[in-house]
């Protein structure tokens, strides 16, 4: 099942579901709002499907066009975000390039709570105040739950997953270590998160397996590929993920949950996720040019194709932009 959000209803959007190859869609009937319909999912879940298999089979009498430009987040905002860092081949190039000891998987898995009062939509563009704040893109999987108890097992976990997004995990690296070396954690390195204006549930993938994403996130940094790593290759699972988030608290429904920047131990041949892990192999072996972080005007794009080449969650296609100093000056 695909689902989405239009944006012109107000900060949680208009609940659409929307048809596999994204031509279409329609208004759920069963709940207005993404957020409604994750708090009550058992009860609404049977009507959401029936109407996605008659949208599918062409038996939906309101179904109408799906323009990309009209939808807001898949999730516009939500109670929680927790973010992680799940790859560790991003945490090992960072690691051998930056002088600092290498994680394994016998340690705990790194989550960081964002900002979640909004999530930017998948187009247009994104404003920073300044290119000096290092701007950095990183493209992220993402499971959202419903309502998710205290204790729960990895296993157990992943029957909470009742939908999976894209993210495009915004960073201004100028600020990362002075926050890192402080230990409380990220503030001003990270600004709102983007989500994909599709959320699918699992079965719709057709690569969920051990709570991992067996499915290429391509990313293109204006026209050049800049990498295509492998969902596949999670140290930790989304159900280790919920099952370490969840150790000591109860995990709301609409919990946003994201993978960190998706990464492969081969990123040298199939490219990187972010900037700063192609800094980092930069540094390793030192290129011809060095890679830059964002300036303004340049554009950011992430898709995600299943294996018969259809589009799964639409694309985050984004231009970064100047915020002008009178709209954050007070």
């Amino acid at each position: 099942m695909k689902l989405a959000s239009r944006a012109a209803d107000g900060p949680d959007g208009r609940l659409l579901v929307v048809s596999r190859d994204l031509s279409r869609a329609v208004e759920a009937k069963a709940a207005a709002t993404m957020l409604q319909a994750l708090e009550t999912w058992s009860n609404v879940e049977p009507g959401l499907r029936a109407q996605y298999d008659a949208l599918n089979a062409g038996a939906e009498p309101n179904a109408a066009a799906l323009d990309p430009a009209t939808l807001a987040a898949a999730l516009p905002r939500s109670h929680q975000f927790l973010d992680a860092s799940a790859f560790l081949a991003h945490n090992h190039i960072l690691a051998d390039a930056w002088g600092y000891t290498r994680r394994t998987e016998a340690d705990p898995p790194l989550i960081y709570q964002g900002l979640s009062d909004r999530f930017y939509p998948a187009h247009g563009e994104v404003l920073f105040r300044s290119e000096a704040d290092d701007i950095d893109f990183e493209a992220e999987f993402g499971v959202i739950l419903d309502a998710t108890p205290l204790g729960v097992s990895p296993s157990e976990a992943l029957r909470h997953v009742r939908l999976v997004v894209m993210i495009n995990d915004w960073s201004l690296r100028a600020f990362g270590p002075a926050e890192m070396k402080g230990g409380f954690g990220f503030l001003q390195a990270k600004p709102p998160s983007s989500v994909s204006a599709i959320a699918v549930t699992p079965d719709e993938l057709g690569a969920w397996r051990d709570g991992r994403i067996g499915l290429t996130l391509r990313v293109h940094r204006g026209a050049a590929l800049f990498g295509a790593p492998d969902g596949a290759a999670m140290s930790y699972g989304f159900g280790d993920l919920i099952a370490h988030a969840a150790a000591t608290r109860d995990l709301c429904p609409g919990t946003l949950i994201g993978s960190g920047t998706v990464s492969n131990f081969d990123a040298e041949k199939v490219g990187s996720g972010c900037i700063a892990e192609r800094k980092a192999l930069d540094q390793l072996a030192p290129p011809t040019a060095a890679t830059s972080y964002l300036r303004f005007g340049e554009t950011v794009r992430m898709e995600t194709f299943d294996a018969a080449g259809q589009s799964v969650f639409g694309a985050i296609e984004q231009r970064v932009a100047r915020r002008p100093a009178s709209a954050w000056r007070r």
